[in-house]
């Protein structure tokens, strides 16, 4: 109980307009699992669900990371993922991420094979290859053993990463594209971290032209299909994982810094990020919809599903609220299905994905029908 309540004086902006809630059901639990783990509702254009979730999860995990770098989007790491391996074409990717069977490239024994001509002797005793005189490319992203290896600890420092894992070495591709703090909205940094990638500038530009396509499929304007409005919405959403809370933060534009002060003493004017109401003008913004600033009045707007009929009567695209009759609406995710939402939940944290609460549900707002 104490959790609770420190909870609640470190929410949402939201919670600063007290109104009157009707009675709420506490609902269960749907599950303890990683924020994350399930998988997006639907894919872009030719992205497997599974790929896209580790494209999005390794872009939003560069805010915390490196949090020198700018820029760096699920779009250029979709990028890299197409021209490298088709985003794993015609192979498996389980719930944890793991490739079947593993993409190996061609081996680099100077043969010609796969564009090369300069042998690459063994760095990984044929571990994640299969040869042990010389290297071969592996994985979604493509990386040599050797430089896969350079970030294996950062990606996971239990010593388990795999470079066949999707989530691994999208992370891994995320680091190596941000360096030391590369400005990727930059197009001259973004052209010599693709370049770093492959040193050519055919496969630069191939890659920038897969980048922009995923980037115009996410922004165009609303085709008045409800369902392709909804996967903008939470692809949107998606792509804030890992942005910092800032209290006060955030709009039609994206992450902004925020207002002094939250309950729990937050300077929103020192972080740059969202806070739960603003994500949500921020993704709802993706297809023309304006909210106004506060949870308690976003719940005002759209078909109201009351909490009695409980996280069940939810749809994916949903807004959903959390608030008792002390407090008002003090809180407010987006939900994606299966029991899960994302949200910024508070000061210290950032964008994520969870399960929806289990204390204080107070229903949503159906906007898009």
């Amino acid at each position: 109980m104490k959790l609770v309540k420190a909870f609640r004086r470190l929410g949402c902006l939201g919670a600063l307009l007290a109104v009157a809630v009707p009675a709420l059901t506490v609902v269960s639990m749907f599950g303890s699992e990683d924020p994350g783990s399930t998988a997006p509702v639907g894919a872009v254009s030719d992205i497997p669900a599974r790929m896209m979730q580790s494209y999005v999860r390794a872009a939003g995990s560069m805010a915390q990371m490196v949090p020198a770098c700018k820029g760096m989007t699920w779009q250029l790491l979709a990028g890299i993922g197409k021209v490298e391996s088709g985003h794993a074409s015609g192979h498996q990717i389980d719930a944890s991420g793991l490739i079947t069977p593993p993409i190996i490239g061609p081996i680099l024994n100077g043969s010609g094979a796969g564009g090369n001509t300069t042998a690459v002797k063994d760095t990984d005793g044929g571990k994640w290859d299969g040869n042990s005189q010389y290297d071969a490319a592996v994985g979604p992203m493509q990386f040599l053993p050797s430089t896969f290896a350079g970030y294996a600890a950062k990606v996971r420092p239990d010593g388990s990463a795999n470079p066949n894992n999707a989530d691994d070495e999208t992370l891994a591709a995320a680091l190596y594209l941000c360096g030391n703090g590369r400005d990727l909205t930059v197009t001259g940094q973004l052209r010599s971290a693709i370049y770093s990638y492959n040193a050519s500038q055919a496969y630069v530009d191939e890659v920038i032209r897969w980048m922009t396509q995923y980037t115009q499929l996410g922004t165009q304007p609303p085709t008045g299909d409800a369902s392709d409005q909804v996967q903008t919405v939470i692809n949107a959403a998606r792509s804030e994982i890992g942005v910092p809370y800032s209290w006060g933060g955030g709009d039609a534009t994206g992450p902004t810094t925020g207002v002094c002060c939250s309950n729990g003493g937050q300077d929103g004017r020192t972080v740059k990020g969202f806070d739960c109401s603003g994500l949500m003008i921020y993704v709802f913004s993706k297809v023309g919809v304006s909210l106004p600033r506060l949870a308690a009045d976003q719940a005002g707007v759209g078909q109201r599903i009351p909490a009695s009929d409980g996280v069940g009567a939810l749809k994916p695209g949903d807004m959903v609220f959390f608030g008792n009759s002390a407090e008002g609406i003090y809180h407010v995710g987006l939900y994606i299905g299966g029991g899960q939402m994302l949200n910024a939940p508070k000061p210290g944290d950032s964008v994520k994905q969870a399960a929806v609460w289990n204390y204080d549900f107070a229903g949503g707002t159906r906007v898009l029908k």
